[in-house]
């Protein structure tokens, strides 16, 4: 049974009650988090403005040393944190999983602690020296989701270090026990107060909300939700918070009509079925032309019938279950409702517990729930076009704007089409794979903002013209 305190100034700090987490394949108890309320808020954002005051003023060679501490120290206990991911979230150790969701996370402290915003010369004449500096912005509030616990705990916390910042972090109540143990190792090299961690089960005292408000707290970093993004910055607005939002996503894939079926099937499953389909940039609607539609759904279907499903724990397993209830029931629904109208390719029908096959769709068309609705879970719904103009069109038809992808044997095609998409990042052959060195983030009502690369690194800075 695991169990976690929170780390508030560098200590352990117990609270007088705990949740339990529960592992997704079997339903059991993974663990036991604290519940924290305003008073355990209140002292971790007193800690991080205490340790703010020195951080802040840590010299550039010495936060990247400490980000690089940080990495190392992931790398140490790589392991142990996968262990815990599979426990709490679900997904299985091997393939792209929980040991590749770790070394992701390590890949990406590492390629963050090398940027740097260095102070650029505006003007230097006879007029006068005019420099423009970047400089840290206070105490920043991570609040991450439950699909990428760890991965998407670094992509806040990294960068918000490296520029000079302190942290405190709330991860979803769904899957806390990576966070909190991954902070506990952080502070084994970082300055008390640095990165502090709060845990609470969403009951009577909403951490999210609570936090968002704080007018300790000068910048939110969320991730989640469109609808939990809008309440995010309503609630910011009273402190006038600076924010970077990474929202729900409804990426539609492209397949033009020179594309090769054979070739392209396992990027397309892999697109839309990245983490069981629980990731914001994951494929979530696919438009094929009529003339290869048949040739592609066949391909799919093969290809998927591969993936073994069962206990993340297995390690055999490749895709593992739905990480909760709410999402399994909404998926549920999803599927029954386009089941109804479509033909189902492979899947349709939920498994024992939370596990749900791997599910294709056709016969579908904008106006279905299933290519409306962000899924979030293992079931794609493919339409069939006729005209590609058509099927941009239906592309960005919808108010999400995340990512894109096109599939053609035409790679300069397949870039014009791709720059028609009404997304933050499109992909020609492929799908969702994101990358330390290019900046992320949405359009329309998929967020606020960019992680990644200097551009994302810039989030976590104001900026101060210097006059001379």
């Amino acid at each position: 049974m695991l169990s976690f305190e929170l780390t508030i100034d560098g200590k352990a700090h117990a609270t007088g009650e705990t949740f339990d987490v529960l592992n997704p394949s079997t339903g059991e108890v993974a663990g036991r988090a604290p519940i924290a309320g305003k008073a355990e808020l209140d002292a971790a954002v007193a800690a991080a403005e205490r340790a703010f005051k020195t951080w802040s003023q840590t010299p550039e060679d010495e936060l990247k040393a400490a980000c690089e501490a940080v990495t190392a120290k992931i790398a140490e206990h790589a392991d142990e944190l996968a262990q815990i991911i599979t426990a709490e979230q679900g997904k299985p150790l091997n393939g792209l999983g929980s040991r590749w969701e770790v070394g992701g996370a390590q890949a990406w402290a590492g390629y963050t602690a090398g940027l740097s915003l260095p102070m650029k010369v505006l003007q230097d004449n006879n007029e006068g020296r005019v420099e423009l500096h970047r400089k840290p912005v206070g105490v920043v509030g991570s609040i991450t989701p439950w699909n990428f616990p760890l991965m998407i705990a670094i992509w806040h916390v990294i960068p918000a270090l490296r520029t000079g910042n302190t942290v405190v972090i709330k991860p979803s109540p769904l899957t806390p026990l990576s966070t909190l143990r991954l902070v506990q190792i952080m502070n084994e090299v970082l300055p008390a107060g640095v990165v502090n961690v709060v845990t609470g089960d969403d009951g009577a005292e909403n951490l999210g909300g609570l936090m968002s408000a704080h007018p300790g707290i000068a910048k939110i970093v969320f991730t989640g939700s469109c609808a939990t993004g809008q309440k995010v910055m309503r609630s910011a607005a009273e402190t006038m918070k600076r924010l970077t939002l990474e929202l729900g996503g409804n990426d539609a894939g492209i397949v033009l009509a020179d594309a090769d079926p054979a070739q392209i099937a396992e990027g397309l499953f892999w697109g839309g079925f990245i983490n069981n389909g629980q990731t914001c940039a994951a494929m979530k609607r696919l438009y094929v032309h009529e003339s290869i539609h048949d040739e592609v759904c066949a391909a799919l279907v093969e290809f998927a019938k591969t993936i073994p499903v069962g206990d993340g724990m297995d390690e055999g397993s490749i895709l593992g279950p739905v990480q909760n209830r709410m999402q399994h029931e909404k998926l549920s629904r999803l599927v029954a409702e386009a089941s109804a109208k479509g033909d189902v390719l492979l899947g349709g029908e939920p498994g024992e517990g939370l596990f749900f096959p791997p599910t294709l769709i056709a016969g579908l068309q904008n106006g279905d729930s299933l290519v409306d609705e962000e899924q979030f879970g293992p079931a794609l719904p493919i339409i069939k076009y006729s005209d590609v103009e058509d099927a941009i069109a239906m592309a960005n038809a919808n108010p999400a704007g995340l990512g894109g992808s096109v599939w053609s044997s035409d790679i300069e095609a397949a870039r014009k089409v791709g720059q028609r998409l009404e997304c933050g990042s499109v992909w020609i052959n492929k799908h969702g794979m994101v990358q330390p060195n290019a900046p992320f983030g949405g359009m329309k009502a998929s967020g606020i903002g960019v992680e990644f690369g200097e551009e994302g690194l810039e989030e976590y800075t104001n900026i101060q013209v210097l006059f001379s």
